[in-house]
């Protein structure tokens, strides 16, 4: 077993896996899996540069990373950056900021690598006969992957639960004509995705990322946030519409109530519950499968 670190760094969060990864088996056994909301993709669609605020709520969060792979003896690390990254002018400045801190420098990766490592995370404990179209719905894109144990198609668009709350949104809760940008937006990009990845030919529909995970979290009525109650959770169609119809009706010290939803996603859930209730129609999946493996095991992997 190699003992490995995988970070992902989004435009809402970033994310640490410590683990032991077998490397001719795929093995994986979790030493510790974080989550921060730094929301480094502030702004960035508005001003195509990340803010000097959003900027040192990353580090510090890689500070506090670097203390937990110093402690439990990572031999590797691996460090993915992904939408808001991709986008920003001044992205030398993060570049500097993590090499700094991690001694590594971040993989601005394109969005068909962030596929391929998301699909990877997602269906390695899923079973083989089976076909899927897996979603990762971020901060500033979605990635759309479709394939059986290996991708056959991929790509990813510019919708994201930051990116669109950031765009359409001015009222608190969301007016019909605010929420119905948002569902326009989405659907452009589904034509988009639909280019290369047949949306509608997987047998299994896999959903992945925090708008997902917390729209399954409301829907299973969990009194908090239990991973292992969510992951592999099967979502129903009809479940998903509810849970963004209550969402679209509350107002942000509503949402702030319901104890699943972290505080950092309070005020972007509404755009990711619509990204994912869009998804699901467009598809016409009759549910949704919800994992907790994602990208970073992909990335994890991919290092051992």
């Amino acid at each position: 077993m190699t003992r490995v670190a995988g970070i992902d760094c989004g435009t809402n969060s970033i994310r640490l896996l410590v683990a032991d990864v077998h490397p001719e088996t795929g093995e994986l056994v979790e030493l510790d899996r974080r989550m921060t909301i730094v929301r480094l993709g502030q702004g960035v669609d508005r001003t195509g540069r990340l803010a000097p605020e959003a900027l040192e709520r990353t580090f510090a969060a890689c500070r506090a990373y670097a203390e937990v792979i110093r402690e439990l003896g990572a031999e590797r690390i691996r460090f993915v950056a992904t939408s808001a990254s991709r986008d920003a002018e001044n992205r030398q400045e993060f570049v500097d900021g993590v090499v700094a801190i991690l001694g590594v420098e971040p993989e601005v990766i394109t969005g068909d690598q962030e596929a391929e490592f998301s699909f990877t995370g997602a269906t390695g404990e899923l079973p083989d006969s089976e076909s899927y179209l897996v979603v990762d719905i971020g901060g500033g894109s979605t990635e759309f992957v479709t394939g059986n144990r290996h991708v056959e198609a991929a790509r990813s668009v510019d919708i994201g639960c930051v990116r669109l709350t950031e765009r359409h949104v001015r009222h608190d809760p969301p007016t019909a004509e605010e929420a119905e940008a948002i569902r326009a937006d989405v659907r452009g990009a589904l034509d988009l995705a639909a280019e290369t990845v047949p949306l509608g030919t997987a047998r299994t529909l896999v959903g992945l990322a925090g708008s997902v995970t917390t729209v399954a979290a409301i829907a299973l009525g969990l009194p908090e946030y239990d991973s292992t109650k969510i992951h592999h959770a099967r979502i129903s169609a009809a479940q998903v519409a509810e849970v963004t119809r209550r969402l679209l009706a509350s107002t942000h010290d509503e949402r702030a109530a319901i104890p699943v939803i972290h505080p950092g996603r309070v005020d972007v859930i509404v755009a990711g519950a619509l990204v994912l209730q869009e998804i699901v129609e467009r598809v016409g999946a009759a549910e949704i499968v919800v994992s907790e493996h994602d990208i970073l095991d992909g990335i994890a992997l991919s290092v051992a």
